[in-house]
């Protein structure tokens, strides 16, 4: 069975005639905002980024940081009105926000798929997992009932799920967070997508089963070679799965760069902060570090000057009336900090 199978023919001529040295999945010039009554709010400000086919690209920030809103623009789960959505989103050199409401049923859950934060919240309490996972496999690939169930069954057991098929049967409520999360990735994986976002994966799991969700994803993503766009708050999440890491704050990019490199060098004031506030066996300290204030909610961003100048220790005037722009620091890794300027490309 191949993923040519679920894409509707306008998409898939697109795609083939784009196809080559185009990334998998490019973001370009993002920008998300809502209407209030008290007028637009920004969600996310102009957010660039690229994921090749085979790699994975965490996004990483505080909550409220615009990562979230981020991924359902790639999917177009976002109301319009009252959201915005500008830019382009390009899978393959094929710009999704030109496509149709038809179209981007087949793409989503067919060629691009999303693991939700919150397990219990996104299956459907009322049908069992078994009928939810065939079910995309019917939508998408057009085969019959007991293929469907069959192929549930497969996924089930891919993901690691003792006896599929006693457990095909069950409801959402009967099974643990770890198994949730699980039934989750099969629902997400059950069509063979070529980009799978996964939006905290693992909140509100304890570390044991949070270790076994991270190793079956990559053990996964090596197995089927997918583009993995990983979102989360968790840098050592991202320090054990990510080719490349993006930094968000109030919407914006504020850094971005390789994993190795991130790590060996951070250069923006947010992104230092975070790495210090992670905890350590290894602390000294009796007590976390911790990040000043708060991520300014979106309708109380100032419209000039940086976004992080108030929780940020090295802020000055200048930070405070115009926004830095993302300067590339050498060897692709790129910030946005007024501080950096001085330093030697």
């Amino acid at each position: 069975m191949t993923l040519d199978a679920h894409v509707p023919a306008a998409a898939d001529a697109s795609v083939a005639s784009t196809a080559g040295p185009a990334p998998l999945l490019a973001v370009d010039d993002l920008r998300v905002a809502f209407d209030t009554l008290s007028g637009p709010v920004r969600a996310v400000d102009g957010v660039s980024w690229r994921l090749e086919a085979g790699g994975t690209l965490g996004i990483v920030g505080e909550s409220g940081c615009g990562k979230s809103v981020t991924a359902l623009s790639i999917l177009r789960l976002l109301r319009t009105p009252p959201a915005r959505v500008s830019g382009s989103i390009r899978y393959r050199g094929d710009d999704l926000l030109a496509r149709s409401e038809r179209q981007m049923r087949r793409i989503r859950g067919g060629r691009i798929s999303m693991i939700f934060q919150e397990p219990m919240t996104s299956l459907n309490p009322v049908l069992s997992i078994g009928r939810q996972i065939a079910e995309t496999v019917v939508l998408h690939q057009r085969v019959g009932a007991r293929v469907a169930r069959d192929r549930a069954i497969e996924m089930l057991r891919l993901v690691q799920i003792a006896e599929a098929e006693r457990r095909i049967d069950e409801y959402p409520h009967q099974l643990s967070g770890g198994m949730r999360q699980r039934v989750m990735i099969a629902l997400a994986l059950a069509c063979h997508p070529e980009v799978l976002i996964a939006d905290e994966p693992t909140t509100a799991l304890d570390v044991t089963i949070q270790a076994q969700i991270l190793a079956l994803l990559n053990d996964l993503q090596r197995r089927l070679g997918m583009g993995v766009v990983l979102i989360t708050h968790d840098l050592g999440v991202v320090a054990e799965t990510c080719d490349r890491v993006v930094v968000m704050y109030a919407g914006r990019k504020v850094e971005e760069a390789s994993t190795i490199d991130l790590f060996e060098r951070p250069l923006h004031p947010y992104t230092r902060a975070l790495m210090a506030s992670m905890p350590s066996l290894n602390a000294t300290a009796a007590r976390l570090t911790e990040i000043p204030g708060m991520v300014p909610a979106a309708g109380e961003l100032a419209r000039a000057g940086c976004a992080f100048a108030a929780r940020c220790t090295l802020a000055h005037a200048r930070c405070r009336v115009e926004s830095p722009a993302l300067r590339d620091h050498g060897a692709g890794h790129l910030a946005a900090c007024f501080a950096l300027e001085d330093r030697p490309a």
